[in-house]
């Protein structure tokens, strides 16, 4: 199958704002699922509220727009009724970690198999700009017009030390590199996290004085950096890209099915 099979054509054009990162969020996933050889009838895609939910009204495979905050919870729905099904659950940095904050923890303390992708643009977009649990400090945004006191979330040490099994985080500057690694999370058997930094102008990077589209790309270029390389190690305060946690776990489907069976005899 190519790209386009996965896709519903004819919603296009998206409705996300010019110079607006999950376009390119939802090109990097299109491909690694053909990378990865799937039929578009084993997957379900299931989303929230919010710009980023949106992502799931351009895929054709099943999908489930639910409400806000609760995308993990439908997803596990999903997965407990049919756990042979791959469950890819796109949510955006309110939707995964404010309103969606209690379910994402137990989603990976569980380690359910599904992949969940935080795309994170650091401020509620569709709704007017007001500021997220990932705006961080001295952020300017609709509801802080005299700038954020509130620390942010680290997404990958919070998705570490819940229990996920496998956490990444790149950015829409390096889509190829969203690829790879959602092509593993996908892969992986349990809860998997890729935090994918996506740019919102209209809102964040406007208020922020970062720029047009093409300014945030290049704060990702310059701002990111491999884990391991030299430009890490040589400035620890750049944001740290690739992979950071990959274990082999009891997945929760799996030895849910086994007590059932203990239950049961073996007879079910």
């Amino acid at each position: 199958m190519s790209v386009k099979d996965y896709l519903r054509e004819r919603y296009f054009p998206h409705m996300w704002c010019p110079g607006c990162g999950h376009g390119t969020v939802l090109n990097s996933l299109l491909r690694a699922v053909e990378a990865l050889g799937l039929n578009k009838n084993d997957i379900v895609m299931t989303s929230g509220i919010g710009c980023s939910a949106r992502i799931s009204g351009y895929v054709d495979f099943h999908s489930l727009h639910t409400i806000h905050g609760r995308a993990l919870a439908f997803a596990t729905g999903v997965k407990f009724s049919k756990p042979e099904l791959k469950l890819l659950v796109p949510m955006g940095d309110g939707d995964a970690l404010a309103i969606g904050g209690n379910h994402f923890i137990h989603a990976a303390r569980r380690n359910i198999d599904m992949t969940a992708i935080v795309m994170n643009n650091r401020i509620y977009g569709m709704t007017g700009g007001q500021f997220s649990p990932l705006s961080g400090l001295d952020k300017k945004a609709t509801t802080a017009p005299y700038l954020t006191i509130d620390n942010n979330f680290d997404v990958v040490e919070l998705a570490r030390a819940a229990g996920a099994s496998f956490v990444a985080r790149t950015t829409t500057y390096h889509a190829l590199e969203a690829v790879d690694l959602l092509k593993r999370a996908i892969d992986h058997k349990g809860f998997s996290v890729v935090e994918i930094l996506s740019q919102c102008p209209t809102h964040f990077g406007r208020k922020n004085k970062e720029g047009d589209a093409t300014n945030m790309l290049e704060l990702y270029k310059a701002n990111t950096a491999k884990l391991g390389s030299k430009a890490l190690k040589e400035n620890p305060s750049l944001i740290a890209r690739g992979i950071f946690v990959d274990e082999t776990r009891p997945e929760y489907c799996e030895a849910y099915e086994e007590i059932i069976q203990r239950a049961t005899g073996g007879k079910r």
